[in-house]
């Protein structure tokens, strides 16, 4: 597993060579609130790294989630709709955000491992 400067999460799929999975941290939860509303983006849409793919609102604050790589969404995690709670609730777990295919998994080396990120977060 990964980490962004902007608190998200990657994990690699383990069966899947190019698709990873994107979350919001704890740590970037947090900062947001209690999450009220979360906006995810359409399933087969192509992104560039850094392009704002998922808008999140909590009760303190609202923020945008970037792409961490050049890819496609194949697939959003709908029980946030519902329950945008559950980002707080789970979030390396069942508060996923989305999946996307990978055009060039060297650059998950770019990102934080958890030593630095603890270390980046504090």
């Amino acid at each position: 597993m990964r980490f962004t400067e902007e608190h998200e999460w990657i994990r690699p799929e383990p069966d899947e060579e190019d698709i990873v999975t994107v979350g919001l941290t704890e740590y970037g939860a947090e900062r947001l609130g209690d999450l009220v509303f979360v906006e995810l983006p359409d399933e087969g849409l192509a992104v560039v790294r850094e392009d704002e793919v998922v808008m999140v609102e909590g009760d303190r604050a609202e923020t945008a989630i970037l792409a961490p790589f050049d890819g496609e969404i194949i697939e959003v995690n709908p029980a946030l709709e519902d329950n945008p709670g559950l980002v707080n609730d789970d979030p390396l777990g069942a508060g996923w955000l989305f999946r996307m295919q990978v055009e060039d998994m060297s650059a998950m080396d770019e990102f934080m491992d958890e030593a630095a990120y603890r270390k980046f977060a504090r």
